[in-house]
């Protein structure tokens, strides 16, 4: 039992922060779900522990309310053969009472104890559930400061990078001029193709002028 708890001291009970602050070249997060998966399998062991306990203890009460009844059943049929008797048969009877007795008593002793030790389990094992349940949401935390860093990160490389910027600028710039030039091919384009219409159009509209002028 002692190496058990020296185990859950060294593996579960430690100092979280301490563990994150080593100065490795580790992800934190990564380091931290290496440590809760070995809490995780510890605690899983406690609880099989705890559940053993309870059988044993289940055992042991059987055992002491058997040996209990017999020690009364013996005593009784000490009575009876004596008051027949039969003073071999009350002589034995009286000897299988005093071994059942001497049961009942180690018995009781020993459920004591186990009932001790099965409240200081509980009591350590509810502990170690609390600490994985910190560390759990410990690790939702860092999880959450982890993902806005990295999308800051992001933002910053689009609005404070220079080179970013500028790459983007450059870039929209010269869908600008793309356009500009696609939009001059388009209305000079537009004006060789009308010209000739145009002029004939003012060509004839000035013979009407000065013909009604004359």
């Amino acid at each position: 039992m002692a190496n058990l708890f020296t185990r859950i001291k060294n593996v579960v009970m430690a100092d979280l922060n301490e563990a994150l602050e080593q100065k490795e070249n580790k992800n934190p997060i990564a380091l931290l779900n290496q440590y809760l998966r070995q809490s995780e399998q510890e605690t899983e062991k406690v609880r099989k522990l705890v559940e053993r306990q309870y059988r044993l203890k289940a055992e042991f009460t059987k055992e002491y309310h058997e040996a209990v009844k017999l020690a009364e059943k013996r005593q009784q049929q000490a009575e009876i053969a004596a008051k027949a008797g039969e003073s071999e048969l009350s002589q034995f009877a009286l000897k299988e009472h005093q071994q059942y007795a001497e049961r009942v008593e180690h018995l009781q002793a020993s459920l004591a104890q186990i009932n001790e030790q099965l409240v200081n389990l509980e009591n350590r094992y509810e502990e170690m559930k609390h600490k994985l349940k910190d560390m759990q949401l410990r690790r939702m935390e860092l999880m959450g400061r982890e993902n806005v860093t990295r999308a800051n990160q992001r933002i910053n490389q689009v609005l404070e990078s220079d080179t970013y910027s500028n790459t983007s600028y450059s870039r929209f710039k010269e869908i600008e001029n793309y356009l500009e030039r696609l939009e001059h091919q388009v209305n000079s384009s537009y004006y060789r193709s009308t010209i000739d219409a145009k002029v004939a159009e003012l060509e004839k509209n000035l013979k009407l002028d000065e013909s009604k002028s004359i």
